[in-house]
């Protein structure tokens, strides 16, 4: 990431990662189209309401895991083999142990959650079924993306991919066995899930002891130094927090969803699992910069990052744009995968064809927030985007249904909060940009 063309170093690091992202969807969005055909739209609706739980609990690991990658990536820039294997075998042992927290959280907070978003009666016992089983397994989630994080710091977005490949195929095969052929319900789609995130974790974890590299795992050398935690939790941790609570909001934004029910629930179901999609790729291109931005940090290429994020920039747009005109077209093909009621087709592709045109904010968001996280920079960001999804969208959607039972309005709460985020996001940047050139060239 510090030398060579920047355009082809951003591009294949970010290819294999929206690879990997894709398979990665793969989990929870085959588990909606099984259910949602072979089950019932309550089914779909279950699965769907658990998403804002299960991003609440893995957002803040996965903010975790983004400070560990840059922590690495600055030291494997900078050849510091020492401080490189301290950081891998800490962010090892934090995954480790705090996999432990979130399994025992995870399992008790279900019921309240779901009944904190009013979850309707018709939909409560299956959503509390696969949440259950989803955090009873989930350290298996958390140590994969921890590993892969590490591998993705060095410059090794390959071998995550391959691993999340196998374990997407193994998850599908378990999905129409489990569901088709025993029946089994969305317990059986749980279970494939957990099952196949096993797969990927151990595989994960055998790659990063088996390299050669300065960033290979002794397991007799697994140990929390304390100036390393300092570094990954002073840059992670604002991510973390702001993931968590983001996602956490979105409990309450799902509640919002549960009043229309279970056909808008289905049809809000398919639209998060597509627009989970359609974001990958401003996902990749961001977790790109990040490496490349903490890399040529570094090194102290002030000038190489910057440029780097520029050209981001614009691949970004471009992404968004192919993404955009194909979702606005075939909106109701891509809901009819996940349920054939024309009511929730009807409300999912309106969802889809609503939120797309929007996804340029979202674009400007991802490059810039991941490249100030490269920099080490997250905290405005932060509280950026706290302000923006969570603070003014909570005020918003309770204003909003006061006057008026629209579901056009509710949706409406997103694309706003993605637009504040942006203009907030290019003034800081700005700013922060110029006061890097000026402490550098010092």
């Amino acid at each position: 990431m510090t030398e060579g063309n920047i355009w082809e170093r951003i591009i294949k690091f970010a290819l294999p990662l929206a690879l990997g992202y894709i398979f990665q969807q793969f989990y929870t969005t085959v588990d909606s189209i099984v259910v949602g055909n072979f089950v019932s739209k309550q089914a779909l609706a279950a699965v769907g309401t658990t998403t804002p739980i299960i991003n609440m609990l893995i957002g803040f690991f996965t903010g975790l895991s983004s400070g560990a990658s840059v922590v690495i990536a600055r030291n494997y820039g900078a050849q510091n083999k020492e401080k490189v294997q301290d950081a891998v075998h800490t962010a090892i042992g934090m995954i480790f142990t705090l996999s432990i927290f979130a399994t025992a959280i995870g399992v008790f907070m279900v019921p309240y959650m779901l009944k904190l978003m009013k979850t309707p009666d018709d939909v409560f016992a299956e959503s509390q079924t696969y949440l259950s089983i989803y955090f009873a397994g989930i350290a298996s989630l958390m140590v994969y993306n921890m590993g892969a994080a590490i591998l993705r710091a060095v410059g090794d977005s390959k071998r995550p991919l391959f691993y999340l490949i196998i374990s997407s195929f193994v998850n599908i095969v378990f999905d129409l066995i489990f569901v088709i052929v025993f029946k089994m319900g969305v317990a059986g789609a749980a279970y494939a899930t957990v099952l196949s995130q096993v797969i990927s974790s151990f595989m994960v974890l055998f790659s990063l002891t088996r390299t050669e590299g300065m960033f290979k795992l002794h397991w007799n050398k697994i140990k929390m130094h304390g100036y390393v935690m300092k570094e990954i939790f002073h840059i992670g941790l604002p991510t973390a927090i702001q993931q968590s609570i983001t996602s956490f909001s979105n409990v309450f934004v799902q509640s919002y969803i549960n009043a229309f029910g279970s056909s808008v629930m289905a049809a809000w179901s398919a639209y998060i699992k597509i627009d989970h999609f359609a974001i990958i790729p401003l996902d990749s291109i961001s977790m790109s910069i990040t490496t490349f931005v903490g890399q040529n940090f570094g090194v102290r290429d002030v000038k190489r990052a910057q440029k780097g994020t520029k050209y981001a920039v614009i691949l970004a747009f471009a992404a968004t744009a192919a993404i955009t005109v194909p979702i606005m077209i075939f909106a109701p093909q891509f809901i009819w995968l996940f349920n054939k009621e024309a009511e929730v087709i009807e409300y999912g592709a309106f969802l889809l064809r609503f939120m797309t045109p929007f996804y340029s904010c979202v674009a400007v968001n991802h490059v810039l927030s991941g490249a100030l996280c490269g920099s080490g920079d997250t905290k405005v960001t932060t509280a950026i985007r706290l302000f923006s999804f969570v603070i003014f969208r909570q005020i918003y959607l309770f204003a909003v249904t006061q006057y008026t039972d629209s579901f056009v309005a509710v949706a409406l709460g997103y694309p706003l909060g993605w637009m504040i985020s942006a203009v907030f996001g290019t003034i800081y940047y700005l700013y922060k940009k110029r006061e890097i050139e000026i402490r550098f060239s010092a």
